[in-house]
């Protein structure tokens, strides 16, 4: 019973990211320490891996549609990927299952979640609508980020989030990506999120593994459950309301982060 419990969990958080390309980690971690009992480190270590296999087929579908511009995806992972691997050296000097270490790495989750259901609320009420396509042209300009450190910083300071908690790659990463790329067209920021998360959350999995920080049979049935979830939610995107949804989710985000925080 606890085995189909963990599938369907899989499934739900699937079919939410589906829907609206933001829940995996930020719903992910909270369901296996809240309802599951998982240690922190290990749901960390967990669902970064389920983070990167999960967003690896949707990053193969979006570079068909050729809706990923690799030239952002580069900028973000030069910052994102050695802070990555700088946070897995501390970690593993500090050792992750230490009390102090679940504590920071619980009341950085509790932050990262606030900041992610802020980030939602915000799209959900009033998110501009980006155009669809780019005119003839303008790759280059819509590529070019407001300055060429920015992407480096920000990126850098997702990895470090990413590697604690396993959230900051969808809503906060969409949030910088906006900031960053103004010109570029809604499609290509998603396409850029899911993309530039893939090697980020890939490192960061694989490196807390060599941690002992991932709980393979548990990973293999959240994917057995993720991966119909997010082929139905991708199906099912034009027919739901999708403001409703966010809105109800950056909830959900607010209080798994309060209660956090305040544990």
């Amino acid at each position: 019973m606890h085995d189909f419990a963990f599938v369907f969990a899989g499934f739900f958080v699937g079919l939410v990211v589906g829907v609206t390309g933001v829940g995996g980690g930020s719903l992910m971690t909270p369901i296996l320490i809240f309802f599951f009992g998982v240690k922190p480190y290990l749901a960390v270590g967990t669902d970064l891996l389920f983070a990167a296999f999960t967003k690896m087929g949707g990053t193969v579908n979006l570079a068909r549609q050729r809706l990923v511009p690799w030239r952002v995806v580069a900028h973000l992972s030069a910052g994102s990927i050695p802070a990555a691997l700088l946070t897995l050296a501390v970690l593993h000097v500090a050792g992750p299952a230490e009390v102090a270490v679940q504590r920071v790495m619980t009341t950085t989750l509790g932050v990262a979640l606030l900041l992610t259901a802020a980030a939602t609320l915000y799209k959900a009420v009033r998110g501009r609508q980006l155009p669809r396509t780019l005119p003839a042209g303008q790759e280059e300009l819509a590529t070019r980020p407001r300055h060429w450190s920015l992407p480096l910083l920000f990126g850098a300071a997702i990895g470090v989030l990413v590697t604690l908690t396993s959230v900051g790659a969808g809503a906060i990463g969409v949030s910088v990506l906006l900031l960053l790329y103004p010109l570029l067209p809604l499609p290509r920021i998603v396409g850029a999120d899911i993309a530039y998360a893939v090697p980020l959350t890939l490192v960061a999995g694989l490196g807390h593994a060599s941690l002992g920080s991932v709980d393979w049979p548990l990973l293999a049935k959240l994917l057995a459950g993720s991966l119909p979830g997010i082929w139905l939610g991708s199906h099912l995107v034009t027919r739901v309301p999708e403001r409703a949804i966010r809105s109800v989710l950056s909830l959900l985000l607010a209080w798994a982060g309060m209660k956090l925080v305040l544990i």
